[in-house]
């Protein structure tokens, strides 16, 4: 039960604060570099599928099913990037910007989906496999290097601070290591005719879609589980409020990622009787904005009971804070 003089919550911003940190990538030149990089993997993709049914290569089908899914996540991320800067509104409180967990947590879904089906395909074909054209494949592989360096060199222009163009830029790097598998194999298929290997280089490709689909997963998960952003600690973050002068108690606080780069905390602060609960507020908030990067925060403060003053340990879950007192 609170007791004392209670004061709304805050919404914080320090003075001088405006919305300008980044939220996720939105300025024009960042959408210029993804879609130079959408064009270049769809132009590229529709040869690739050509060629490979004309090589009989599951290996290139492989690989063009994973560029299928790099031009997927980048055309999500110009999407996600569309209705994230819509400005907050409605029920909408903090506007579209999880569009983007969303886009990123769709790729790796359906990265994990391909890669099941190409294993299921390339272990029926080491018992049978068919005949590979390994000029063809080697030739279509080594132009796909080529075109993925471009793609990479042009993703990496861009902002990948969002977990969604992150996302996309993983596609496109393990795409590009895939194309090596595949030159190689190709080239070893065209210098030998050992047609299994075209196999053995579209199960490498399936494990590295396999590998990036559940860091996508996981990785979207936390943000929509209100996890702490990677490299928050919400006790080192308890131990600092707590340390502040003044501050007798903290209850119910929480940190979580509204989207990535975009942290937010709440907590119920308990403060000496005699000091001003404002000015311990504005304190915290410009401690945690200069140690933490923690901009977007709701913090209520209450004077403590009197006679009870003294600093007790901090509660991340109200019904502890509760037993304790």
């Amino acid at each position: 039960m609170n007791t004392g003089e209670a004061h709304p919550p805050s919404h914080t911003h320090p003075p001088g604060h405006t919305h300008g940190h980044p939220h996720g990538v939105s300025r024009d030149a960042d959408k210029r570099y993804l879609t130079l990089a959408l064009l270049l993997l769809l132009g590229f993709m529709l040869i690739e599928v050509i060629v490979g049914m004309m090589a009989k290569s599951l290996a290139l089908i492989s690989d063009a099913g994973h560029m299928l899914t790099d031009v997927g996540s980048i055309g999500l991320a110009l999407l996600a990037m569309r209705l994230a800067g819509r400005p907050p509104g409605g029920s909408y409180t903090f506007g579209l910007k999880r569009v983007e967990i969303l886009s990123a947590q769709a790729n790796g879904l359906i990265l994990l989906l391909l890669a099941g089906w190409f294993v299921v395909e390339a272990v029926s074909r080491l018992f049978d496999p068919p005949a590979v054209h390994g000029l063809l494949v080697t030739v279509v592989a080594v132009v796909g290097i080529g075109v993925n360096l471009l793609a990479v060199w042009a993703m990496g222009k861009a902002n990948r601070q969002s977990l969604n163009v992150e996302g996309s830029f993983q596609h496109i790097l393990t795409d590009l290591y895939a194309f090596i598998a595949t030159a190689v194999a190709g080239a070893i298929i065209w210098w030998t005719g050992w047609n299994r290997l075209d196999s053995v280089a579209a199960l490498v490709v399936a494990g590295l879609m396999l590998k990036a689909g559940i860091g996508l997963v996981r990785e979207s998960g936390r943000i929509f589980l209100q996890a702490a952003p990677r490299g928050i600690d919400p006790d080192v973050i308890c131990a600092a409020i707590v340390a502040t002068p003044a501050v007798t108690r903290v209850d119910d606080l929480h940190v979580w990622e509204v989207t990535s780069g975009m942290p937010a905390l709440s907590a119920h602060v308990f403060v000496e009787h005699e000091v001003d609960c404002h000015d311990v507020r504005r304190s915290l908030e410009m401690m945690l904005q200069e140690r933490f990067s923690i901009t977007h925060t709701t913090i209520q403060t209450d004077h403590a009971v009197a006679g009870r003053c003294a600093t007790v340990p901090c509660h991340l879950d109200s019904r502890e804070a509760h037993r304790a007192r």
